[in-house]
Formats: C-alpha cells, sequence, structure tokens
C-alpha cells in the first residue's frame, strides 16, 4: 500500500462529516474507546490541553502551540478539517506527521478499521494519539472535531481545557439553542482539571459554573484575570478574545515553565511555527485577496466587522457554503454594496451556485453564479482595480480550494 492508497481508502471507505454531514456521525465513544485500548491507550502517555468551542478553537490550539515551542518543549498538535494536505492534522513542533507513518498506521490497522466500522474521524484521532506517543511529545494540543461530550477527542484526560466561544453550529447534531449546544462542549470539563472560558456568555455562564461545580473543577473565566497586552501574527482583530484564553490556560501549567517572552514569541510566530493556514491569510495584494475560514453567525460577524474597517475602492466577495448551512442567519450580515461571485465549493455537500445566488438576491446581495471557486475568484480578479478588495470565504471547503 502506498501513502496515496492509504489516503484513498481512508477517505472512499467509509463516509465521513465534511462530505456526508450528520449521517457520518456515531454519537457514542465505544470505537474509539476500544481502538484506543488496541493501540496500548496512547493518549495516557503524554500530557496535553484540550480545546473545543464555536468559533476560535483551531487559533487558540495554533496559539498555544506555538508558544509551548519558543518554551522549548516538543509539542504535538491535533486539529480538524485539513484544507490541503490530510497531514495538516497531525503535527510536532509544526513538522506534518510521516507520509510513511500515515501509511503504516493504516495498513496495519486496517483490518480492525473494518471489522468495527470506525470512522474517518475516529481513525485520525487514533493515529494522532499513537503517534504523539511514539514520538515522545512533552505535551500535545488537542482540539475537539465536533461538539465535545461525544467526540472522539474526549478520552484524554487533560492538564487544563479551553471552551473558546459558544455559537449557532451544527445544530441538527448539537442542539437548535445555545444552551444544548453549551452542554455538548461542556463535555470536555472533567473531574479536577481546571476548565479556562474564553469569552463569557450570558447563555451559557451559569450551565459552565454548574457543571464544573458539580466536578469539583476549577473554572476561570479570563476576563476575570488581568495579563500583559500581546499581539499575534494571526491577522484579524477578532484574535484578541482568542489570545486572553490561550494565556489563562496557560497560567495552568503548573508543570511547564513559560515566560511572558515566550508568550510574546509565539504568539508573533504562530504562522511559520505552526503553518496555520486559512485565517485571514492574505493570498495577494494589488488587489488586496484575502480568504478566512470562519463559516457560521458568529464567526462570520467578527470577521465582517474586520473585512468593513480595510480600506478599498470596491469589494468583492467569492462566496460558497455547504447544502445543510442555514443561511437565514449568515446572509444578511453581509454587506448589500458589494459584487458577489456565488461559488459551489467542491464536495458533495456544497450548495449549487445558483441556488445561493437566488437566495443571496433574497437579501440583497447581487452578483452573478459560477460553477467553481477557481472560476468566481477568476472573474473576481479580472474585475477587480488595484485598490480593490476581494473576500473568498463561507466554507472551509471553499478556502481550501484557494490556500
Amino acid at each position: 500500500m502506498t501513502y496515496k492508497e492509504a489516503l484513498d481508502w481512508m477517505f472512499s471507505q467509509l463516509p465521513i462529516y465534511q462530505q456526508k454531514g450528520s449521517s457520518a456521525l456515531k454519537n457514542k465513544l465505544d470505537n474509539i474507546v476500544n481502538f484506543a485500548h488496541q493501540l496500548g491507550n496512547p493518549e495516557k502517555k503524554f500530557k496535553s490541553i484540550h480545546v473545543a468551542g464555536t468559533n476560535g478553537k483551531g487559533s487558540s490550539c495554533h496559539m498555544l502551540a506555538s508558544i509551548l515551542q519558543e518554551a522549548g518543549y516538543k509539542v504535538g498538535l491535533y486539529t480538524s478539517p485539513h484544507l490541503k494536505d490530510f497531514r495538516e492534522r497531525i503535527k510536532i513542533n509544526g513538522k506534518k506527521v510521516h507520509k510513511e507513518f500515515v501509511k503504516d498506521f493504516i495498513e496495519t490497522h486496517r483490518p480492525f478499521f473494518e471489522y468495527n466500522q470506525l470512522s474517518f474521524f475516529e481513525m485520525t484521532v487514533g493515529m494522532a494519539f499513537d503517534f504523539f506517543d511514539k514520538e515522545k511529545v512533552d505535551i500535545a494540543v488537542i482540539e475537539v472535531g465536533l461538539g465535545g461530550r461525544l467526540d472522539s477527542t474526549n478520552i484524554i484526560s487533560p492538564e487544563v481545557s479551553l471552551i473558546t466561544n459558544i455559537g449557532f453550529d451544527h445544530t441538527d447534531i448539537l442542539g437548535n439553542t445555545i444552551e444544548k449546544i453549551a452542554m455538548e462542549k461542556a463535555g470536555i470539563i472533567k473531574r479536577n482539571t481546571p476548565i479556562v472560558i474564553s469569552e463569557r456568555q450570558p447563555q451559557t455562564e451559569m450551565i459552565f459554573k454548574l457543571i464544573a461545580n458539580q466536578l469539583k473543577t476549577n473554572i476561570i473565566f479570563s476576563d476575570e484575570k488581568k495579563h500583559d497586552s500581546y499581539s499575534t501574527d494571526l491577522l484579524g482583530s477578532y484574535q484578541h478574545q482568542n489570545i486572553k484564553g490561550v494565556v489563562t490556560t496557560l497560567d495552568q501549567l503548573k508543570e511547564f515553565k513559560i515566560t511572558s517572552g515566550h508568550i510574546k514569541k509565539g504568539l508573533s510566530t504562530v504562522v511559520s511555527n505552526t503553518e496555520l493556514l486559512g485565517r485571514w491569510q492574505i493570498l495577494q495584494q494589488k488587489p488586496t485577496v484575502i480568504c478566512d475560514t470562519a463559516h457560521n453567525k458568529e464567526g462570520l460577524t467578527l470577521v465582517l466587522k474586520q473585512l468593513l474597517k480595510q480600506k478599498f475602492e470596491e469589494l468583492h466577495l467569492v462566496l460558497g457554503f455547504v447544502s445543510d448551512k442555514n443561511l437565514s442567519d449568515i446572509l444578511p450580515l453581509f454587506p448589500k454594496n458589494a459584487n458577489y461571485y456565488f461559488v459551489k465549493p467542491n464536495v458533495p455537500r456544497g450548495l449549487d451556485s445558483k441556488d445561493l445566488k437566488i437566495l443571496g438576491e433574497v437579501y440583497g446581495l447581487k452578483g452573478k453564479a459560477y460553477s467553481s471557486v477557481e472560476k468566481g475568484l477568476d472573474k473576481a480578479k479580472s474585475n477587480a482595480k488595484k485598490k480593490d478588495f476581494i473576500y473568498v470565504g463561507g466554507s472551509t471547503f471553499v478556502v481550501a480550494e484557494v490556500v
């Protein structure tokens, strides 16, 4: 089996959430518990930080990893989804997992996968934990894939957990109220394990406090702590809230020596240290082309606020979504005085661009439909003048096609 054959098998053998939606999910931890046992429970052999939330968890994970790396530690990083390369999900000190390891892992455990019908995500989580164990990381930063309570990553016993923000996303799975979603995210709170909350929200505060109290866990809201002022190379004013949660989380790592100098250097080198893609990423200048993976109401509200602070003559938006997204909450956020290029991301769940154009017109968004992200972006570039601004986004899958 070659590396490509291993990847092809992973992606085609079983449905994955990114392509199929909620039908690909298995709402229990039995499989990952059994698989971890098969691997010798690698998740118990390294220290970890667990990060959940609707928005900001990916950026926060990369910030944490970068700072710990600057402090001299060997740092594992598990995140999802990937944008270009599957191996983006599993890194140590910014270096992606070896192709040989991926190939050998799938080849070795394929009979177990087939017999137990593991999901794509379960296979990947097991792979990450096994890699971090074998490479003897000092600590790993683990991002929740979806929700928290029943997420496959939730078999770890972290040093500290972080919940970044709660908003409406994946409501068909996590619940249709902020409170229900918060309960699922709160599933990562562990007994006697500190839990940090990046953003205090009236609808969720009491839920987190109640669960933390039941589990005799110290809960810390980042706005209660005073820290030095820090900046990051991750562009976008919305990163300030993430920084507060990250610094507060690091305060709880009592066995690790992390100075303000490490924090300052780590936050200023997140992209180079971790190779993070797709967060207010500048693709070109004159005209300026920016992409961002924000894809729900709360995330897009922050990104569009940042967008409207930019200086430009005309604004062009290359926009695409998945078909199960509630666009009645999202499309009204976008400015009407802009040129729209409605596109379809190249995944089975991608919303047809002609349907998106019709929906956009309902909310006063005028533009044309293009059959692919590439065609839409090419047209935007050809129409834009040097002082114009092009934004590409709406879905992680749209961004994956342009980074």
